[in-house]
């Protein structure tokens, strides 16, 4: 009886297994089912964000997060990267427009390497603190140096190579 049972579940399970498959580790911080990245995606911010570092994916921060960065260009940490005002306004709504929804933190994280969701998948335990120190990774924020399709809002956890 047990036996029957557990198939049973196990059925009932498979196609609810077969999505997180297919989806959940293709998109890590999913939007209930929205992408990172969204299909259309905005010249002025692959431009102006992508010419000094990865145009991060709008998915991976909250709208109020992306408000903050947005309205502190002239010190974009530790750099000057102000934008006109009409560029400014254009690439924020694009941002808030795509970000995430599903934070519930009090505070809106100014660092993707500072939300919690990050954190979890790049603990001590799976990547090694001294990963983070090696020439070819740098830090936190270089995504493209281990998820191969960063470019494109995807962190599937089967498409990484850790440099050596």
């Amino acid at each position: 009886m047990k036996t029957l049972i557990a198939i049973a579940v196990a059925v009932a399970l498979a196609p609810l297994v077969a999505l997180s498959g297919e989806h959940g580790d293709k998109y890590a911080g999913e939007n209930r089912g929205k992408p990172l990245l969204p299909t259309q995606t905005n010249a002025k911010w692959q431009q102006e964000c992508g010419s000094c570092h990865l145009a991060f994916a709008p998915g991976l921060l909250p709208a109020a997060s992306w408000r903050k960065i947005m309205a502190g260009l002239d010190k974009h940490f530790g750099t000057d990267a102000a934008l006109s005002a009409q560029e400014n306004r254009e690439i924020t709504a694009w941002l808030t427009d795509n970000a995430s929804n599903r934070w519930r933190a009090p505070s809106a994280p100014l660092r993707i390497s500072e939300t919690a969701w990050f954190q979890r998948k790049h603990d001590g335990h799976e990547i090694p603190a001294a990963v983070w120190q090696r020439p070819a990774v740098k830090s936190p924020a270089n995504c493209q140096a281990c998820h191969v399709d960063a470019e494109k809002g995807d962190f599937n956890e089967h498409r990484i190579r850790i440099p050596k």
